[in-house]
């Protein structure tokens, strides 16, 4: 496949840990400089060695942003600018799912600042990140934006709380108002929606919740990182400019809608 990724540059919120680090890397290798940011100075220290030959070589930046912080937002995108040039492809993988002991909270009890939290990072963040890189995009005629959604935005949340299954779903809407206001000017919005993948923030294989999921996936296993990485690469690609609004399910089985 060729991604025509030499040149070109990606941003990536929550470009830090799991996914979205994996999916830098793979960006890497095709060519592309990369801009990731994270929420925590741990996070961006571990990828900043992670990616430490890129950095060095000036072709990645890893940052600390809080994407509560509209300013700080964009602060980021005006550096990138500076350093790279206007980004083409943007990926919004940054989300938090906050569990107590007792496991997610309930609808009824939810804390007000929980749910303004979650969605304040998850779905608001995405689409201040979207203010930021679209009028370079729409300039130039070409822009890849795939926002990383999950399994739990598309059917019943077994394990996620309702802040987080919320804030998913509402991806695939914000997609498709992307599709409707800018298909015209050469850019795609799609979602990749990850099943249960192993990473930081589901723990380890070894734990009774992801044991239980196991046994409801036809694949038999958790997902990578490396396997939803290769999807939104994908979704960056010339090949996939005539997809535009789709739902990418990655979640080996478990959910296969009609």
């Amino acid at each position: 496949m060729s991604t025509g990724g030499t040149g070109r540059v990606a941003v990536i919120s929550g470009g830090t840990t799991g996914i979205g680090l994996a999916t830098a890397s793979r960006f890497l290798r095709d060519g592309y400089r990369v801009g990731v940011f994270g929420h925590s100075a741990e996070s961006v220290e571990q990828a900043g060695a992670s990616l430490a030959a890129s950095i060095e070589a000036g072709r990645a930046v890893a940052s600390q942003v809080d994407l509560r912080k509209p300013e700080a937002i964009q602060s980021f995108f005006n550096d990138i600018r500076a350093r790279f040039g206007a980004p083409s492809v943007l990926v919004c993988c940054a989300g938090v799912s906050p569990k107590g002991n007792n496991g997610p909270s309930l609808v009824a009890t939810i804390p007000r600042g929980e749910w303004d939290d979650v969605l304040s990072i998850n779905l608001t963040g995405a689409m201040l990140c979207c203010q930021y890189a679209l009028p370079d995009m729409q300039n130039n005629r070409f822009g890849r934006i795939i926002f990383v959604g999950s399994l739990a935005g598309r059917t019943r949340p077994l394990i996620a709380g309702p802040a987080y299954a919320v804030s998913k779903a509402a991806l695939s809407g914000l997609s498709r108002s992307l599709v409707t206001q800018y298909g015209r000017f050469g850019i795609t919005a799609n979602v990749v929606a990850p099943g249960r993948i192993l990473t930081g923030m589901t723990g380890p294989a070894s734990s009774d919740v992801n044991r239980e999921a196991i046994t409801r996936i036809p694949a038999g296993r958790l997902g990578t990182a490396d396997e939803v990485s290769a999807a939104i690469v994908f979704l960056a690609s010339d090949e996939a400019g005539f997809v535009n609004g789709a739902i990418l399910d990655v979640n080996g089985g478990e959910f296969t809608p009609s």
